[in-house]
């Protein structure tokens, strides 16, 4: 019923997100969303070496 979001949408998506975060805000949710999905990737694949040196 809903397929992916063509280029006009993409354009109208990216309007709103400037106008409601302003274009200073957007790399740093950026840098977070990228941080975020690094961590899940991270516990995904069972990589524990942070929590394990955090715990000594």
């Amino acid at each position: 019923m809903f397929g992916l979001p063509g280029g006009s949408e993409w354009v109208l998506i990216l309007l709103i997100v400037i106008i409601l975060f302003g274009a200073k805000k957007i790399p740093d949710l950026m840098k977070g969303i990228g941080s975020g999905i690094r961590e899940f990737k991270k516990a995904a694949s069972g990589d524990d070496s942070d929590s394990k040196s955090d715990k000594s």
